[in-house]
């Protein structure tokens, strides 16, 4: 597997379950910054999982 695939795809996965979880929350005030919008849920999730990513890389 290519090095710019591994480091994508918990990118792409973080973001895909964060715009879930903004989706389909339960926050109907709009004060919540997880589940308040499904773009802001994307963004949250990928952020998670590019520093899940880079942290756990090892050298090679």
């Amino acid at each position: 597997m290519p090095s710019w695939l591994r480091f994508l795809l918990p990118v792409i996965a973080g973001a895909a379950l964060g715009a879930a979880l903004g989706y389909f929350g339960s926050c109907s005030s709009g004060t919540c910054p997880l589940t308040s919008t499904w773009w802001r849920g994307a963004l949250y999730g990928a952020a998670l999982g590019l520093l899940w990513t880079s942290g756990s890389r090892t050298s090679s």
